[in-house]
């Protein structure tokens, strides 16, 4: 679905509305390949540097992006970070969700948000997980998922 004025002018202003205005940029920016998978990566580039941003901005800790293009047909990224508590992880999820829909890259689906000890966010090309420390530390996804050869992009928010 493409982002349009309309579109942009409709969202209440706040957060929401610039997440929504810098997605469009993006995506305008990307929008010069005329090649239709590549456009699609585009968007999935755009739809990955939103998700990164807004958990940065929401103070995310222990950020890790793991590429998954051409690895696995699941998804292209998966984001890992992790929030102080539970209540951080459910505020997280709940705008990083609200920031995706209102960009207009669709909905989300949500899972494990009531105990918010880990919630799984599917954006399609993009899944994101959110953790508390010590389930993050059980669970070492970035260990399971991590690829001979392959380096996981991380920083610190």
């Amino acid at each position: 679905m493409p982002i349009t004025q309309a579109f942009i002018a409709s969202v209440p202003p706040g957060p929401a509305q610039a997440a929504a205005t810098a997605a469009r940029s993006l995506a305008l920016s990307d929008t010069n390949l005329s090649d239709t998978n590549l456009s699609d990566s585009g968007a999935t580039s755009a739809l990955h540097r939103l998700v990164l941003t807004q958990l940065d901005d929401d103070q995310a800790q222990e950020l890790v992006s793991i590429p998954l293009e051409g690895k696995s047909a699941m998804a292209d990224h998966m984001v890992i970070a992790s929030g102080r508590s539970t209540r951080q992880v459910a505020a997280m999820a709940q705008k990083l969700a609200e920031a995706i829909k209102a960009a207009g890259f669709g909905p989300v689906r949500l899972e494990g948000l009531p105990a918010a000890d880990w919630v799984l966010i599917d954006a399609g090309d993009v899944v994101v997980h959110l953790f508390r420390p010590e389930v993050r530390s059980f669970y070492n996804l970035e260990r399971m998922w991590s690829f001979e050869g392959s380096e996981a992009a991380s920083g610190r928010a």
